[in-house]
């Protein structure tokens, strides 16, 4: 890195997915045909009552600055319908508003890591948790999963030889970017006793809390003693189809919310004042809207999944949250013949138009992996196209297979 910039920039990461986006969009500009199974961005309209909302709001001249920690009927709004999906009991005291999701997991790490620190962290995962750790001087400390036909488990084994008496942070992303993994209630004691019996802060991202298929979905604040150490990033952006509206918030103690107000008057000032308006019309008025989204992306996984299903050495779970399936293409990489993942998606894509993200885009590969997987996001892409796509994928893929001669 040049010597004029700051050394601790050579330790911030970046969403890697972006990156695939640059490739995808210099492919389609030469004229291609291009699926884009590789960002968990939207092609789904906001619903229109919280469009509306926001419109009246900046009509009524909704649009100066407002208190740094978010103006008080969304805090309350929230602190009402997080507590009840929960079972716990919030008040806007626990509430700070945010401009989306993300920022709540650098200044949950600033307000409670020191440099030096540990924190653990799920890998694969999303990169922004590995990038805020080492950008701040922390400790990495990643923990995988293991992988079987039902889907993915957190390796237990791992996190317990990977803790240390400096370790402070667990963060914790069940209905988990990229592979889809849902804890059963039985992972979730286990998580919630490993916290307590170690004295650790909690981030629990729940940013697909409510994109879910069937079912319900439960939340880590609800078990004994976790609300007291846990922060919850809320966001607003999957299940009300808001990417770009850029609305979430950090709900948690008190005295840890008000260091994330603190920060949010050092970093942004405040969040968009009309927006936050549009917030509380997307909790409190009709849900119709969000009901057609997750039936939406219902369609599209059952149809991605039952045809990834039909292609020789792709190995897929079926998994009841989020959009994204995360399927071992081992067998597919080593008949293929390539020296890399990078490699992998470079060449398919140029061979099919099929742009996906790979294992290596989720937080640094760790040691003696073997197995090689790849993310498919379904949120930005229609049935038709999916359909297409894979039957791309599956014929290359089949052009591929070794020939046995005897």
């Amino acid at each position: 890195m040049d010597k004029m910039f700051a050394t601790r920039l050579r330790y911030l990461g970046t969403e890697t997915a972006f990156a695939v986006s640059d490739s995808a969009a210099e492919f389609k500009a030469k004229g291609n045909k291009v699926y884009p199974f590789h960002l968990g961005d939207m092609d789904i309209r906001t619903p229109l009552n919280i469009i509306e909302a926001a419109h009246r709001a900046m009509k009524d001249g909704k649009t100066g600055y407002v208190p740094a920690v978010g103006i008080l009927p969304l805090r309350e709004t929230i602190a009402e319908y997080v507590g009840l999906e929960r079972g716990v009991q919030f008040g806007h005291e626990n509430v700070a508003i945010q401009p989306g999701g993300k920022p709540v997991i650098g200044k949950f790490i600033q307000a409670l890591m020191n440099p030096g620190d540990g924190v653990l962290y799920p890998n694969p995962g999303y990169p922004i948790y590995e990038s805020q750790i080492n950008y701040h001087g922390g400790r990495a400390l990643p923990y995988g999963y293991i992988s079987s036909g039902e889907g993915f488990k957190i390796d237990r084994e791992q996190v317990e030889s990977s803790i240390d008496t400096n370790t402070k942070i667990f963060i914790y992303n069940n209905y988990q970017n990229p592979i889809g993994a849902e804890s059963d209630i039985e992972e979730m004691e286990w998580i919630a006793d490993f916290t307590l019996r170690h004295n650790l802060w909690v981030l629990s991202d729940e940013a697909y809390f409510k994109i879910r298929y069937s079912g319900k979905s439960k939340s880590i604040v609800s078990f004994p003693g976790l609300r007291e150490r846990t922060v919850i990033l809320y966001s607003f952006s999957k299940t009300y189809a808001m990417t770009g509206w850029r609305l979430g918030a950090a709900v948690g103690p008190k005295k840890i919310v008000e260091i994330i107000a603190k920060l949010n008057v050092n970093q942004e000032s405040c969040t968009n004042h009309f927006i936050q308006y549009a917030g509380i019309e997307a909790l409190r008025g009709n849900q119709r809207g969000a009901e057609e989204i997750v039936d939406t992306l219902q369609e599209r996984r059952d149809v991605l999944v039952e045809e990834l299903k039909k292609i020789d050495g792709v190995v897929i779970s079926k998994p009841n949250t989020t959009f994204y399936l995360f399927p071992d293409i081992t067998d597919v990489y080593h008949r293929i013949g390539v020296k890399s993942l990078e490699e992998f998606r470079i060449k398919t894509l140029e061979s099919t138009g099929v742009s996906f993200c790979t294992r290596e885009h989720f937080g640094t590969p760790l040691t003696g992996e073997t197995q090689k997987f790849i993310r498919f996001a379904y949120s930005g892409i229609s049935v038709e196209e999916i359909r297409e796509g894979i039957g791309r994928l599956k014929d290359y893929w089949a052009i591929m297979k070794p020939v046995v001669t005897i």
